[in-house]
């Protein structure tokens, strides 16, 4: 029974770390963290006269009186800091979106562009839906599920989002385009950090170009933020529809005009896209009270989608 015991313990220690994202191995072997380090080879014969050098933090002393010798913790070790973004980085970032003159030419470019997120991801995940629907939802990266499928929104907050889109008459496979700002998942299904933000920007900014939606809606505040340049939270900026700025087409692109494909993708200048912000559908997985929020901005996308099939136009008046 003592064995049962463990075991069944030992499972619920891995599903708590399971409901903590930590659900990849960042070691072949476990570390013991608390055995005292190796000694350290001498450099040199001792001095006549010196005094032992001080014990360090982690080195195993004797414990007065007992003869034992005692291990202090070493501080954990902490994973590395996601890297800045840097000019040489952001420069090709660019240069590859404005390259790429497709929807298969970007998926290519992204699946070849050299970063820290793709070395710790399954697969790159870049889009599902029609594209030629005229309606496409951003979100801000891929999940656990998501990575192992290679599509958007296929977990527990993906199947929650299409019966929500559902109950007003849109389905993927036939009225809607979806894709995220980060296509790799980031380690421990973390938030974005704004480097990583800024560097897939210019893909996210020429995804948007390729596809041509004519409304966006934007899937919480990472995303809201992301593409609005707005400091406000998404408990603010939900509920009403904004303007997203597309760059004109950069240098060496059909129909692009001088200048740098750096200044071309990052600017504003081109057309504008209606963008509504509206509730992730984790947030509100984690916060059900929220649904009536997201059900209002679930009737104004519907209301705005009739009249623009109406008028003609997109059907709304932005903020």
């Amino acid at each position: 029974m003592a064995g049962l015991s463990e075991r069944a313990e030992l499972l619920a220690a891995l599903r708590l770390q399971l409901d903590w994202g930590a659900d990849e191995a960042l070691d072949d072997l476990p570390a013991d963290r608390t055995a005292a380090p190796a000694p350290a080879p001498a450099s040199g014969p001792a001095r006549a006269g010196a005094s032992p050098p001080r014990a360090l933090a982690g080195e195993a002393r004797a414990l007065p009186g007992t003869g034992m010798a005692a291990s202090l913790a070493r501080p954990p070790v902490l994973p590395p800091a996601a890297p800045a973004l840097g000019a040489p980085a952001a420069s090709r970032a660019a240069e590859a979106a404005a390259a790429a003159d497709s929807l298969d030419a970007l998926r290519l470019a992204l699946a070849g562009f050299d970063n820290p997120l793709r070395e710790t991801a399954t697969n790159l995940v870049f889009a599902d839906g029609v594209p030629e629907s005229g309606l496409m939802f951003l979100g801000e990266a891929p999940g656990a599920e998501e990575d192992r499928l290679g599509r958007p929104f296929v977990g527990q907050s993906g199947r929650l989002l299409d019966r929500m889109l559902a109950s007003i008459g849109l389905d993927r496979a036939r009225n809607f385009y979806i894709s995220n700002i980060l296509p790799w998942r980031p380690p421990g299904n973390r938030t974005p950090t704004d480097a990583e933000i800024a560097l897939f920007m210019p893909f996210v900014l020429r995804h948007i170009a390729l596809v041509r939606p004519r409304h966006l809606v934007l899937l919480g505040g990472t995303a809201a933020k992301g593409m609005l340049r707005a400091r406000e939270g998404i408990t603010r900026l939900r509920g009403r529809w904004h303007r997203v700025s597309l760059p004109d087409p950069p240098a060496g692109t059909p129909g692009g005009a001088a200048g740098g494909a750096l200044a071309g993708l990052l600017q504003g200048g081109g057309a504008e896209v209606p963008a509504l912000a509206t509730l992730h559908p984790a947030y509100l997985l984690r916060t059900p009270g929220a649904k009536r929020d997201a059900w209002s901005d679930l009737l104004l996308l519907r209301r705005t989608l009739d009249a623009a099939a109406t008028t003609g136009n997109d059907g709304e008046t932005a903020d």
